[in-house]
């Protein structure tokens, strides 16, 4: 059974977070990239609300009775094929999976121009996620499917 306490939880981690990014977004890029400082902390809140969302995409899968995702990018996805979030937009904020990946792993030296974008794009997508999980979440017929 999906654990609407758990969402809201997790929902209300993602928002802080997405409150102390949205420090970063207004700044110019050339602003942003003055001090080092700024992507560092920037990376870790991205990484923060990723991991968070990616939790959340898990937890709804596996308790509507589906195997867990063959990874992080697939579970956004597979969201929309649930039709908990709509296709075209499951498929746009799946690329945030790779983002994560690359600031977790560091599989090369990130473009901290990239994170200034990637900031920008989560201040706009991740309300949206919120919004499309909290309706199914909380609508009547957000019961299990096999």
């Amino acid at each position: 059974m999906i654990d609407a306490t758990l969402i809201t939880r997790k929902f209300n981690l993602i928002l802080r977070d997405l409150k102390e990014l949205e420090t970063f977004g207004r700044m110019t890029i050339e602003s942003y990239l003055a001090n080092r400082v700024n992507s560092a902390a920037a990376e870790r809140y991205l990484e923060r609300v990723i991991g968070r969302l990616i939790d959340i995409n898990f937890h709804i899968i596996t308790e509507l009775g589906h195997p867990p995702p063959k990874d992080y990018y697939e579970s956004f996805v597979m969201l929309g094929r649930l039709e908990v979030l709509p296709v075209e937009f499951s498929k746009k904020i799946a690329t945030a999976a790779g983002l994560r990946n690359r600031i977790v792993h560091e599989y090369d030296e990130l473009d901290e121009r990239k994170i200034h974008q990637a900031i920008q794009e989560a201040l706009q997508d991740i309300p949206r996620f919120i919004d499309h999980v909290n309706r199914y979440v909380h609508s009547p017929d957000s019961s299990p499917q096999a």
